[in-house]
This record gives structure tokens, sequence and C-alpha cells, in this order.
């Protein structure tokens, strides 16, 4: 491991998967410009994403990862277990002053425990999300992480009440904003270079970008048809762009579903797409309907209606500042309409979503770790 300058403060920055990297690569950016910090990146390797290519670490300014763990797919046991055993040799052979991990993927317990085990300090960015949904992996993932880390960087005012309920002690909360909208805004000039829509033949303002992948929307056979079947009765009224995730097309192919979505001529489907092409579209869309969780919050920053099909969110500021709303099945069609009719309402901003969470965080690590 290269310590070449003892006399910094050796930072390591957790990242798993290519939505971890986004969030840690603003604060890379803001610790490389501080003289009593050395920013280290961990990839752990658990998973494996076709969009991680060079072009990926370029767009952000990052360079390769400083250590990769290789730890690749498996089940969450599997994984969390992995990436444990990896990780503690690494804290064993030179422990760092800090430990930042990001999310809620299973590398992020995964890193928090390795470290609380060895009375490392560590700090969660993204802290205090909560959906009340112990079904969802992620869930575990937040809530064990938040009870171990030393320092709690959230990103919104229900973050702190969710910690505060939960028996966190108050001064290991810091509300820091949202550090995804510092990664939109380190971007927005490559974004904006982009032209996806008119590659597509579509306007501005005038088509539904669409983005499905969680196993309760796409992996029951029937409902993924009725989403298809409402999907098509979308597009006849305005042109929808559906980039299709790997598990979703894999079981529109099973099931028969892919003509279906394919010879609606208001359809267009696309493979997945990387980020800066993703936000283009999203930029210039009339709204989303997704069951991802970024998405919520990009699109209320930027002011644009949100569908979320999903039962709860772990941002729920999305919905009582921001543009989101969450969507069963049968209400799609009907709320499709509203926005369509221009009565979704403008909400309001979202108080540190403002593109400097990063300056925020290295404030707060400063503070912690000493110089």
């Amino acid at each position: 491991m290269n310590t070449d300058k003892p006399n910094k403060k050796l930072i390591h920055l957790i990242a798993a998967a290519r939505p971890n990297f986004m969030k840690i690569a603003p604060l890379w950016h803001a610790l490389k410009k501080e003289d009593w910090a050395t920013p280290f990146i961990v990839h752990t390797g658990q998973h494996y994403d076709l969009n991680m290519s060079d072009v990926f670490f370029q767009d952000l300014g990052l360079p390769e990862p400083d250590l990769h763990l290789g730890v690749g797919s498996g089940s969450h046991a599997e994984q969390t277990g992995q990436v444990m055993i990896a990780y503690e040799k690494v804290l064993m052979d030179k422990q760092p002053d800090l430990v930042v991990v990001v999310g809620d993927v299973n590398s992020t317990i995964a890193a928090t425990l390795a470290a609380a085990k060895l009375g490392i300090k560590t700090a969660h960015l993204e802290a205090g999300l909560r959906s009340f949904d112990r079904t969802m992996p992620e869930e575990i993932n937040r809530m064990v992480t938040d009870t171990l880390a030393d320092i709690l960087w959230t990103p919104s005012p229900d973050g702190d009440e969710n910690l505060i309920r939960e028996g966190v002690a108050p001064e290991k909360i810091h509300r820091v904003g949202n550090i995804m909208i510092d990664s939109l805004e380190m971007l927005r000039h490559k974004i904006e270079n982009q032209k996806i829509d008119n590659t597509l033949g579509l306007k501005q303002n005038d088509y539904v970008l669409v983005t499905l992948h969680r196993p309760s929307n796409v992996d029951d056979p029937k409902i993924l048809n009725e989403l298809c079947q409402l999907l098509r009765r979308i597009s006849q009224k305005i042109p929808i762009v559906f980039p299709v995730h790997p598990r979703t097309r894999k079981n529109l192919e099973q099931n028969n579903l892919m003509s279906l979505l394919n010879e609606a001529p208001g359809l267009h489907l696309l493979e997945p797409l990387n980020y800066i092409r993703f936000m283009n579209l999203v930029f210039h869309c009339r709204f989303v309907i997704t069951d991802s969780g970024g998405i919520q919050e990009e699109t209320s920053y930027l002011g644009i209606p949100c569908l979320t099909m999903r039962p709860n969110t772990e941002r729920p500021i999305t919905i009582t500042q921001g543009t989101n709303q969450l969507c069963k099945l049968e209400e799609l069609e009907k709320n499709a309409e509203v926005i369509l009719a221009g009565k979704s309402g403008q909400k309001n901003k979202i108080e540190l979503w403002d593109g400097q969470t990063a300056a925020r965080v290295v404030s707060s690590i400063k503070s912690v770790v000493g110089r």
C-alpha cells in the first residue's frame, strides 16, 4: 500500500458499484485539494458493471482504484463475508485514519463491520435513509451500518429524525446534503453536450423516460405483462424511452413480452446507458417512471415529475418537498395523464441539495481526524 506521505491522514473511500463511485468522486476531488489528506479508493469488486469502463473513471476524473479486493458475485452472505475477510487484511496491514462507506450495498455493511471490529473510525455517507421495509436487503444494510458508524452524514432532515428515533447520539449526526447532486453538477457540461433525444427523433419535454428493474415489478410474469400493457397505452399519448436493465430484458424474453413492446411505435427500447447519456435523457424528458432510488433525488433536484413504482421509498423528502410520487400499478395510467395535463405542480428546493456537499463532508472529516 503506497503511503509515502505519512504526515497526511489516510482516508479510505469504499466503493462497490457504479453509483458508489459516483458518490465518492466529488469527495475524492475535494480531499485531493487538501494538504492534510490522502484519499485512497478501495474497490471491493462486488458488482461487475459493463458501464465501469476506463471512460467511466475519466468522466468522473477519478484514477483507477488504489486497491481492488476482487470480490465477485454471490449471495448476500457470501458477498458480505468475502468483503469482510479481504478488507480486514488490508486494515491490519495499514490502518487508515478514517473509513468512508457510501450507500447501502453489501460492501457498505461489510467494510463497516471489519473496521468497527478493529476499532477504526468509520463514516457513512448517505446515512439515515429508511424505507421501513425490512424485506429489502438494503434496509438491513442501512440500519446496521448506521448503528456501527462513528459519523453519520445525512442528506436531509428525515435522515436526522430517523437516527434520533433509533437512539443514535446527536453528536454523531452531521447533515451535509446530497452528494449525488455534486456529481450531477460536476458532470453537467458533459451531460448537456449529449443529444440522445435528437438521435431518437424525439423532441425535448415530449417523451417519458422509464427504468424498471426491481424484482417486485419485473419477476412476476403477471405484473410484468400488466406493466407492458400500460406502457403501450401511455406510449400512444407520448413517446416512451426505455433503457432495459439486463434483469428486466431476461424476464421480458422468458415471458415472450419483448414483441409486445417492440411492436408499439411510440416505445423506444434501448440498451442500458452510462450516467451521462442517461442523465441527458432525464434533463429533457416530460416525466420519469422508475423503481430506482437515485433518480427520485435527481428528478426532484431538476424539478421533473417522477412516478416511483414502489410501495415505499427511503427518500421521503423527494415526495414531501420534491417532485416524486409513489405509484401503484393500477394508478400509473391515471397519474401519467395528470402530469400530461400539466397538473402535477412544482415543489420546493430541498435544503443543502446544492452541489456543495463534498465541501461540507471534508470539513466534518477535518474536525474528526484532525490535521
